[in-house]
């Protein structure tokens, strides 16, 4: 039986673009913004604990982006390669490219067990010679390390789905392990209902549950209901050609979000030469921002499977609708958010306040939120052409971006602006350095559409 053939057309080429868009993007959405509340609330029990607890928190940020970096960046090249193949009709690589993805999940999570039985630690003495964070630190990155493997495998199979269109069942998977995780919060952290009192340990032990739960769930939905992709790991043998194709998209995805990992890494040190309240607030940020950013994700995650897939057809209008319209989405969330952030800013910092912080985090946070928040202004037509670099297979072009933006531009002007002007002044860096962004994405757009998109136009003379 020839399946090329016999397949019918995957709706990533023919549903209506708002209508795809919207149902693709809007499940996704909805699970990342609980997401986004479940960190919160992390941060919200953690910092009840004291001060240097949510310090700890704060200061783990750079090696969990890391390891959410590896997971997603992997994933986006499962969803490109998987989406492309289904678009050109070759189902087997499609199968072969989701195992693949899953071996490599395996293989990441291994990595991360290793460095949390060995270099925790290290990683906060470098940080800081505070020996409380030090030691509430280690004991939250070491379960969140060694227990990794239930994020690599959640994220990779969540990719496998929304590839094929299935976001719904992602949507599941990820409002069930927010909501474990928001349940075991408060019981694990404060001792409640007859269990111990973890304190930070429970923290940590909440969320790799809820990611384990969710990696379950998500093995389920693909072997149930995903019919465009089997999987089979009896006699699974890697594929070099696949792995490398994955990662020719992937690896500049990780790099790019690792590069955030060094930015906050060593933003943390600039902060630490003025108080560590500072470190505080800006990790403060981190959780904050992600209400508004996570949307923007979500879009973008909605957005590649169907830009590869109909770059894979060869339907250019398709690509260009969808492009456009994203923009315009990601443009218009982080309007709304810049608009949250000047109006409510001490309401929300007030929420992470710990009991011992006497008001510091007030003082230093509502400016420190205010001037940050002046970048959300641009980076919603950042992110969302970063993310269709990333669908056509042009990885480097985000990287370039992130690099040129993070490193090149926004801390070296923050490290400027805290030796001339002190810690109020040193937060215009962020604003400063999406400004870079928009004029490199804009660039990037332009040749994209010349080298790639445009020819396609050739091809289909009646869409001339």
């Amino acid at each position: 039986m020839n399946t090329q053939q016999s397949s019918p057309e995957n709706k990533l080429g023919t549903m209506p673009i708002n209508s795809l868009l919207f149902h693709m993007a809007v499940p996704i959405i909805i699970s990342m913004l609980v997401q986004a509340l479940y960190n919160v609330v992390d941060s919200i029990f953690v910092g009840k604990l004291s001060e240097e607890a949510l310090n700890a928190v704060s200061l783990a940020f750079p090696l969990q982006n890391l390891m959410i970096s590896v997971a997603v960046g992997t994933g986006v090249g499962i969803n490109a390669l998987l989406s492309k193949s289904l678009g050109e009709k070759k189902f087997d690589q499609a199968s072969r490219t989701a195992e693949n993805g899953l071996f490599l999940a395996a293989i990441s999570g291994a990595v991360f067990l290793v460095f949390g039985f060995l270099g925790s630690e290290l990683f906060f003495k470098v940080q800081t010679d505070i020996v409380s964070i030090v030691t509430q630190g280690k004991i939250y990155l070491s379960i969140c390390s060694v227990c990794s493997f239930g994020m690599f495998f959640q994220v990779a199979m969540e990719r496998i789905l929304q590839a094929t269109g299935r976001t719904v069942y992602t949507m599941i998977t990820q409002l069930t392990g927010a909501v474990i995780n928001l349940i075991l919060d408060p019981i694990l952290i404060f001792g409640l209902f007859g269990f111990p009192r973890m304190e930070i340990a429970g923290a940590a032990i909440a969320t790799v549950l809820g990611q384990i739960v969710a990696a379950c769930l998500n093995f389920y939905f693909n072997h149930r209901f995903n019919t465009d992709v089997h999987i089979r790991l009896r006699g699974f043998r890697p594929s070099r050609r696949i792995i490398g194709a994955i990662y020719s998209v992937g690896v500049p995805s990780i790099a790019m979000s690792s590069i955030g990992s060094v930015m906050v890494f060593g933003m943390n040190r600039i902060l630490l030469a003025f108080t560590p309240t500072a470190t505080a607030v800006f990790g403060v940020y981190f959780k904050l921002q992600s209400f508004i950013f996570m949307p923007v994700f979500g879009l973008n995650n909605g957005m590649v499977p169907i830009v590869a897939y109909n770059y894979g057809a060869r339907k250019p209008d398709r690509i260009v609708k969808t492009v456009k319209l994203s923009i315009c989405c990601g443009v218009g969330i982080m309007v709304i958010g810049f608009i949250i952030f000047q109006l409510f800013t001490a309401s929300l910092l007030r929420m992470f306040e710990a009991e011992d912080a006497t008001g510091a985090m007030i003082e230093i946070g509502v400016p420190a939120l205010r001037i940050i928040s002046v970048s959300f202004l641009f980076a919603g037509y950042c992110i969302v052409s970063s993310a269709m670099f990333q669908a056509l297979g042009h990885g480097v072009l985000s990287l370039t971006m992130s690099c040129v933006r993070q490193l090149m531009v926004l801390l070296p002007v923050a490290l400027l602006l805290s030796r001339i002007g002190g810690l109020h002044v040193v937060w215009w860096a962020f604003p400063f350095a999406e400004l870079f962004s928009v004029t490199l994405a804009s660039i990037f757009l332009r040749r994209i559409y010349q080298t790639e998109i445009r020819p396609l136009y050739q091809e289909i003379p009646s869409a001339l």
